[in-house]
C-alpha cells in the first residue's frame, strides 16, 4: 500500500469508533469504506436516491402527458384564453367595486359580459375582413398553377445554367429532383395541417366554456391547491410560487396577442405599399403565425418571399429586408417592453425548447415549449432562494449543516 494511502488509513481508524473495526483472522483491522453511517456515503446515497425518484416521476408524467397531448393542449389553451380574458373581466367589475355595488355585478354576469363583448368585436372584424380575404384566398389557390409552371421555368432556366457551367448530368438531375421534391412536400404539408385542423373546430366552443369556469373559480382552485400542503412556511412559499407563475403566464399569453395583432397589423401594411399579391391574406397569416414561436416567423418568412419573388426579384429582396428588419425590431424592442418583467428567457433557451417540444409532442410542444420552460425558472428562481446561498445541491448533499447555518443567519 501506499504511504498515501497507509496514513490516510491510520488517520481513519484512529477517527473510527471500536465497532466499526473489524478484525479479520491474520489480526489485521478491516476497514469499513462504505459504511452508511458516514457523512460522505450518506450524502452520494441520498443524492442517487433522489436523482432516480426525480427520473421516475419525470418519466411517469411524461408518459401521461404524451397519451393525454391533446387534451392537455386544450386545457392549457382554455388557461391561456381565461387569461386574455381576466384584465376585461377586472375592467368591467372595477367600477361596481369602487362604489360598493359589486353585488350587482357578480363574477360571472362580468365573465359573461366580458365574453359578449369579445365576441361582438371579434364577429364584426371577421365580417369586415373575411370578404376581402377569402377572395384573395381564392386567387391564391387559381394562380397555384400558374405559380407551378414559373417555378418549373425557374428550374429549367437553372438547368441551362447548369450546362452552361458544364455540370455533370448526374448532380443535375439530383438538384432537380431535390428541389420537386421540396415544393412537393410543401404542398402536402400544407394540405395535411389544413386537414388536421379539421380536428380542432370543437374547440372553438370547448376552449371558452373551460376559460369561463377556469375565470369563474380561480380562487377556488388557488384554495384548494393551497391546502394540500402543510400551513405554514410551506403554504406561504408555494402561494409566493402561485403568484409568480400567474404573473408570468399572464404577461406571457397577453405579449403574445399584442405581437400577433402588431405583427399582422404591420406586415399587411407593409405588404400592401410593397404590392405583394394577396397582401391582406399573408397579413392576416403572419398574425396568426407569430403565436407559434420561432417556426412561425420563419415559415410565413419563406411563404411571403416565394411568393414575392414569382413577381419579381427586387420585390423578394424589399420584403426580405422588411421582414429582417421586422423580426430585429421585435425581438430587440417591441417584445421586451410588451413582456416587461414576465418573461426573460436567452435566445438559446428558446430554441432548444422549441425543438425539445417539438420532438416531445409535435405542435403542441412547440406551443408550450416557452411557457414551460419559464414557468420551470420561476419555480427554479425560488427553490434557489430557498436554498441558500450554497445553493441546491449543497442542501441534498448537507441538508442538516447547511440548515443550521440557515438559522444562525437569521438569528
Amino acid at each position: 500500500m501506499p504511504k498515501n494511502n497507509i496514513s490516510d488509513a491510520a488517520e481513519y481508524i484512529a477517527d473510527k469508533p471500536p465497532e466499526e473495526i473489524v478484525p479479520t483472522a491474520e489480526g489485521n483491522a478491516n476497514l469499513v469504506f462504505l459504511d452508511s453511517s458516514t457523512p460522505k456515503v450518506r450524502s452520494i446515497v441520498r443524492v442517487v436516491v433522489i436523482t432516480l425518484l426525480i427520473l421516475f416521476v419525470a418519466g411517469f408524467i411524461s408518459g401521461i402527458l404524451t397519451s393525454l397531448t391533446y387534451l392537455f393542449f386544450l386545457i392549457v389553451l382554455s388557461i391561456f384564453f381565461a387569461y386574455l380574458i381576466e384584465p376585461l373581466v377586472r375592467m368591467i367589475r372595477r367600477p361596481f367595486e369602487n362604489m360598493t355595488y359589486d353585488k350587482y355585478m357578480p363574477r360571472p354576469l362580468a365573465i359573461a359580459t366580458a365574453y359578449l363583448l369579445v365576441f361582438s368585436t371579434l364577429g364584426i372584424t371577421i365580417a369586415l375582413l373575411t370578404p376581402i380575404v377569402v377572395e384573395q384566398a381564392n386567387e391564391f389557390s387559381t394562380s397555384l398553377p400558374g405559380y407551378a409552371k414559373s417555378i418549373q421555368a425557374r428550374f429549367k432556366d437553372i438547368s441551362t445554367r447548369y450546362q452552361r457551367y458544364q455540370i455533370p448530368e448526374a448532380v443535375q438531375e439530383q438538384i432537380n429532383v431535390k428541389a420537386s421534391g421540396i415544393v412537393g412536400s410543401i404542398g402536402s404539408e400544407v394540405g395535411d395541417f389544413l386537414i388536421s385542423s379539421l380536428y380542432f373546430l370543437p374547440w372553438l366552443i370547448l376552449v371558452p366554456i373551460l376559460a369561463f369556469f377556469f375565470l369563474k373559480d380561480a380562487n377556488l382552485f388557488r384554495v384548494s391547491l393551497l391546502r394540500v400542503f402543510p400551513s405554514g412556511d410551506w403554504r406561504t412559499r408555494i402561494e409566493s410560487i402561485i403568484h409568480d407563475v400567474n404573473m408570468t403566464l399572464a404577461a406571457y399569453v397577453r405579449a403574445q396577442l399584442i405581437s400577433c395583432v402588431l405583427i399582422g397589423t404591420l406586415c399587411t401594411i407593409a405588404f400592401y405599399v410593397l404590392g405583394v399579391n394577396y397582401a391582406l391574406l399573408l397579413g392576416v397569416v403572419a398574425g396568426i403565425f407569430e403565436f407559434i414561436p420561432l417556426i412561425g416567423p420563419v415559415t410565413i418568412a419563406l411563404i411571403v418571399i416565394i411568393v414575392a419573388s414569382l413577381e419579381s426579384t427586387s420585390e423578394a429582396i424589399y420584403v426580405a429586408i422588411f421582414l429582417g428588419i421586422l423580426r430585429i425590431l421585435q425581438d430587440y424592442v417591441f417584445y421586451p417592453r410588451i413582456v416587461r418583467e414576465g418573461i426573460h428567457l436567452h435566445p438559446l433557451a428558446i430554441i432548444l425548447s422549441v425543438l425539445a417540444g417539438e420532438q416531445v409532442a409535435g405542435i403542441p410542444g412547440v406551443f408550450l415549449s416557452i411557457p414551460v420552460v419559464a414557468l420551470l425558472t420561476v419555480v427554479y428562481k425560488h427553490i434557489l432562494e430557498h436554498s441558500g446561498s450554497k445553493g441546491i445541491v449543497a442542501n441534498i448533499l448537507a441538508p442538516k449543516e447547511n440548515s443550521e447555518e440557515a438559522q444562525l443567519s437569521e438569528k
